[in-house]
């Protein structure tokens, strides 16, 4: 089961909705966390499945949940994003709440941050359009259309359904070769502000990205480290 909790209700016009999950680079998470952040955004929900992990991150004293859900009036934008990678199994049921939640919210399009694996990244950043219009709009903004490949996780599972559904989406990839990779959610973030017409300022990615890569390591080491102590809790004997 798959819920997706709202905080506070969400009133915005067509807004545009970005995710985030982790994946080739974390370059979902990281440029999406980034922008939360640097928009001022407000968490305003989160995603919430059995299947998830039992774990709960802590912000700034909160305890919160690790697939959270931010909005800004201001931008007209929503985010989501989680810390830890979604189990396999939960990965279509996710996918299928995340096109009728955002259709429920009426969003304009539906943009997916994520990452290429390949030994010697280029510069070029790619697409995966859901219909001709997205395509053409990404073409105009120098992303190169993936003709032939594949590509998997909630990114790769939401973009297929939306175009079985012909709901405006995309993927806007980068190449990467690194296991975390901050300068390379900076030039993801760049591309996304020329698509979408946000402003955000991606300096502190470039300048900090070693501190950036090292917090984030931290962060998803003590989660797996967190979900791997409550396993071996779960299936060993209370009594001996």
């Amino acid at each position: 089961m798959i819920e997706i909790r709202e905080l506070e209700k969400i009133s915005l016009k067509k807004p545009i909705i970005i995710e985030g999950f982790p994946g080739i680079g974390m370059v979902g998470t990281i440029s999406s966390s980034y922008l939360a952040e640097k928009l001022g955004m407000k968490l305003v929900g989160y995603m919430a499945s059995n299947k998830f992990p039992p774990i709960a991150a802590i912000h700034d004293y909160i305890p919160v949940s690790p697939a959270r859900i931010y909005a800004s009036k201001e931008h007209n934008l929503i985010v989501l994003y989680s810390e830890f990678v979604i189990p396999a199994d939960v990965v279509f049921s996710l996918t299928e709440k995340i096109i009728a939640w955002s259709k429920s919210k009426k969003a304009s399009v539906i943009y997916s941050l994520a990452g290429i694996a390949v030994p010697e990244p280029n510069d070029k950043v790619y697409g995966i359009a859901s219909t001709k219009q997205v395509a053409e709009a990404l073409k105009k903004k120098g992303i190169e259309p993936i003709k032939e490949g594949a590509t998997q996780g909630v990114s790769g599972v939401l973009i297929a359904e939306c175009a079985a559904q012909k709901f405006p989406a995309a993927n806007i990839m980068i190449q990467t070769n690194f296991s975390l990779d901050p300068r390379g959610s900076a030039r993801l973030i760049n591309k996304l502000c020329e698509v979408t017409g946000l402003k955000v300022d991606t300096a502190r990615l470039l300048k900090e990205g070693n501190e950036i890569e090292e917090k984030m390591k931290q962060a998803m080491n003590k989660m797996q480290s967190l979900h791997k102590d409550y396993k071996q809790m779960e299936n060993s004997s209370m009594y001996g």
